[in-house]
């Protein structure tokens, strides 16, 4: 489905869940079905990457060891953000910003182009209280953690311990869904099943 004319408020709909539980399947089948898809990660990438709006204070702030090639050198930092308490604090007081305010161009953006639903690809939505504020609901995909543990090994090779040490970094299950207006459960589901609650729920926000 393609986009309306500008006109009512567009619907802010946060998806979020653990790493290996779908929620980027689930919101990429929601712009299939015709939502505005803003993509979290992708834009912290883009600011982080070679000449992106945030390398500069990037390096100030931890030197030039962790840029390599104009970019910021993810395996050394995340190492760094594992090992020291302060690190992963300082690095989002300064991608953060950078961070939200693409995301509030795109938004807009998006509003003008007359979009219904604009879908949230947010990974930590609910370890940030800022996106209450700017959301009109959370969908929250859920899975056991058995089943993000062997999905996330599947696609990237890591061991189980070190995909359990980034979960530990994310918020449990229990908070994601106590903050949820909607939960998708993909544990078991075929992805034709997935597809069909993604369309279910693209209707329901009048898509």
């Amino acid at each position: 489905m393609g986009s309306r004319q500008a006109g009512p408020r567009s619907v802010k709909l946060g998806v979020t869940g653990g790493i290996g539980s779908g929620k980027s399947t689930v919101a990429g089948m929601l712009r299939q079905n015709g939502a505005a898809l803003i993509d979290a990660d992708a834009i912290a990438r883009s600011v982080t990457e070679a000449e992106g709006a945030a390398i500069a204070a990037l390096r100030d702030e931890f030197g030039p060891d962790y840029i390599t090639d104009g970019a910021l050198d993810r395996a050394r930092m995340r190492t760094l953000v594992f090992s020291d308490s302060t690190a992963k604090q300082r690095l989002e007081a300064i991608v953060h910003p950078f961070v939200g305010r693409e995301i509030a161009h795109a938004a807009a953006q998006a509003h003008r182009a007359g979009h219904a639903l604009i879908v949230f690809d947010i990974p930590l939505l609910t370890e940030s209280p800022r996106w209450a504020r700017q959301l009109d609901a959370v969908l929250v995909v859920d899975c056991r953690e058995e089943t993000q543990i062997q999905r996330v090994q599947m696609r990237s090779g890591l061991t189980a311990d070190a995909v359990r040490a980034i979960m530990a970094t994310q918020s449990p299950r229990a908070t994601r869904r106590a903050a949820a207006d909607l939960v998708v459960y993909n544990d078991g589901l075929a992805l034709s099943d997935l597809q069909t609650k993604a369309r279910e729920i693209a209707v329901f926000f009048g898509l």
